[in-house]
């Protein structure tokens, strides 16, 4: 099975200038974990929900808010994101997948084609509900 196949195609990427508060509107509308950090159309960094919230004042946009509880939404992805990047290319195996999630410990992978460009994006979730289709596709065909 080819990652093309199984990866998330629908990104959402933002930009390295961009706040934390556009990152947090974000992920509280499109309920996921990883944002790609892109420049010119090139991949540059990943920034998870968890990051975001390490990063953020557990006070911020509550009623007991302070000018530096306001402050941390004001700091830029390139301050909080990932640089250290694992990469997979589409046409690769999902066995090449599962060893880079094992070796680096990473919760999503980027997909990336020949000019470092995102097309997509593979969490352990992605194999997952991959891996159970399968089953439930070869349980279909040997009990019809």
């Amino acid at each position: 099975m080819l990652i093309q196949d199984i990866m998330t195609k629908r990104i959402v990427s933002v930009h390295m200038d961009d706040t934390l508060a556009h990152v947090k509107h974000l992920f509280d509308t499109h309920k996921f974990h990883h944002l790609l950090v892109v420049e010119e159309n090139k991949l540059v960094g990943v920034l998870s929900d968890r990051d975001l919230f390490k990063a953020l004042s557990p006070n911020a946009g509550t009623p007991s808010e302070t000018t530096k509880d306001a402050a941390s939404l004001h700091k830029r992805v390139h301050q909080i994101m990932s640089r250290d990047l694992v990469t997979i290319p589409p046409r690769a195996g999902l066995l090449k997948a599962v060893k880079l999630f094992n070796e680096f410990r990473v919760s999503c992978i980027p997909v990336i084609d020949d000019n470092i460009k995102p097309i997509g994006i593979l969490s352990w979730r992605d194999i997952f509900e991959y891996m159970e289709m399968n089953q439930q596709q070869k349980r279909f065909v040997n009990n019809p």
